[in-house]
């Protein structure tokens, strides 16, 4: 199976940061993690706060676990918002159901990971990290 390597996940982070400084967006976080869910790599921008490494993580772990991007979870919240309740509560918690959480898919559409942002508000974040991804070659669901 593939998966997003090293190289490829700091080159999301550092386009996703430079996208993210050209809009003018306030500090961003970023996380991108393999497709079962394990950090490759996180970077936190100056000024960021300090709690954005759990609700970038939390984007992309929902994403990657749930196989569906945060605005789609988010729109499966407002409806049933009892089934977001309860996948909480089968992840300990950690699923942050909103955009800026990211499916990195490969080349086949197959997902090999996510993405998570976070920082300003939560559309400006997807924009910022489907530039990131883009810029690593790949292709993202948000």
């Amino acid at each position: 199976m593939a998966e997003i390597s090293a190289n490829r996940a700091r080159t999301i982070i550092r386009k996703t940061l430079a996208k993210g400084k050209e809009m003018g967006l306030k500090p961003l976080s970023v996380v991108v993690l393999d497709s079962g869910g394990h950090v490759k790599a996180f970077e936190r921008e100056d000024g960021a706060a300090p709690g954005r490494f759990a609700i970038a993580h939390g984007k992309a772990y929902g994403a990657v676990m749930l196989g569906m991007p945060g605005s789609a979870q988010m729109a499966r919240a407002e409806k049933q918002h009892y089934f977001m309740t309860a996948v909480n509560g089968v992840y300990g918690g950690q699923v942050v159901p909103v955009p800026g959480g990211i499916l990195v898919l490969d080349k086949r559409g197959n997902t090999i990971g996510a993405v998570g942002v976070t920082g300003d508000t939560s559309d400006n974040d997807l924009e910022a990290g489907m530039v990131g991804i883009e810029a690593a070659g790949l292709s993202g669901q948000g």
